[in-house]
């Protein structure tokens, strides 16, 4: 028992001790930004579209395609597997549909009607 209490005290001594060092002096903090010049003068950067929602269809001829719908009124479009090219599709003033050279995708939910190059006038489902 004795040995406990003579541990705990000389731990609270060294504890003591190593607190009496420390410099309680005022400190100055530099707040130079070396880079704050050329960050005000950067032109402001653009975030890429965020995808609003993910879908996969089955169409009238059993054909899948899968579609990702973006805040910047355009939609992907890929035929047959999640890993198929992708093709951009644009909305006139954010309004279906949504066109491409040869590609349309009327809509957004979970009916839409797709025309892709060999695919004509599709009624699809999710």
């Amino acid at each position: 028992m004795h040995k406990h209490t003579l541990l705990r005290a000389a731990a609270a001594s060294a504890a003591i001790f190593s607190l009496q060092a420390c410099d309680n002096s005022p400190q100055t903090v530099n707040t130079y930004d070396p880079q704050a010049e050329a960050l005000a003068k950067a032109t402001p950067k653009q975030l890429p579209p965020s995808i609003t929602a993910t879908k996969a269809y089955r169409c009238s001829d059993n054909s899948l395609f899968y579609a990702e719908f973006y805040n910047n009124n355009t939609a992907t479009l890929r035929a047959g597997s999640r890993e198929a090219a992708a093709t951009i599709l644009n909305a006139t003033d954010g309004n279906p549909p949504f066109t491409a050279d040869g590609y349309s995708l009327s809509g957004t939910g979970d009916n839409v009607r797709i025309t892709a190059p060999g695919k004509n006038n599709l009624s699809c489902h999710v």
